[in-house]
């Protein structure tokens, strides 16, 4: 959908909008303001922004809490952030660039060469893995981490799994959530253990040499 938008406006010109000299802001506002929905869960939407009219936080509009019943203006507050939100994507954002980048993450499949068996695509893998979930994060569902684990497991690999229960949807890893930066002090604590233990080997072994 996102995609669409950016294709569809009039001023993308079949990816040369530079050579036009226009940019298709248009397409990459409504692609932004697709995508925004996305990364927060619906709970954190309602939490900020519920049924708030932009109305009622105008003191010049007069309206107060009344909706005006109109099709063009912006009425409720999520509108003017969403709206935002686009404005400023457009101003900085290649629009050539997200429709690779997306395309891409579209494209992302790590068992396609394995027949689509994720745990043959894991077969060869040597690093021990840490995957840590979002319960609101329909971004990257905890279902789809919990996939990942199995394949993990079903090649007796080192992974540990974290779920946690977050009302901020994708961008939960970005907030400050002592639990998810538990689990992460946690691990790095280990991999700092047990550097220090091999070297303390290591020294021992060349004492013994």
């Amino acid at each position: 959908m996102a995609r669409r938008a950016i294709v569809t406006d009039p001023d993308f010109h079949g990816g040369h909008y530079l050579a036009h000299g226009v940019v298709p802001k248009r397409g990459l506002r409504v692609a932004r303001m697709i995508g925004h929905i996305t990364y927060l869960s619906d709970d954190t939407m309602d939490a900020k922004f519920g049924r708030t009219l932009r109305t009622a936080l105008d003191a010049d509009a007069g309206a107060g809490d009344t909706p005006r019943y109109t099709t063009q203006d912006i009425e409720f507050e999520i509108e003017s952030y969403l709206r935002y939100q686009g404005d400023k994507f457009s101003e900085y954002f290649d629009a050539n660039s997200y429709l690779l980048i997306t395309r891409v993450l579209d494209y992302f499949d790590p068992a396609r060469e394995h027949g689509g068996d994720l745990s043959a695509a894991f077969a060869q893998a040597t690093a021990k893995f840490q995957i840590i979930s979002f319960t609101t994060d329909w971004r990257f569902s905890p279902g789809r981490s919990r996939e990942i684990v199995k394949a993990l497991l079903d090649n007796r690999l080192d992974v540990s799994y974290a779920e946690i229960a977050a009302p901020h949807g994708h961008d939960a890893f970005l907030l400050d959530d002592p639990r998810y930066h538990g689990v992460l002090r946690a691990r790095f604590d280990r991999i700092a253990r047990e550097i220090e233990a091999d070297s303390r080997g290591l020294s021992g072994l060349r004492i013994a040499t």
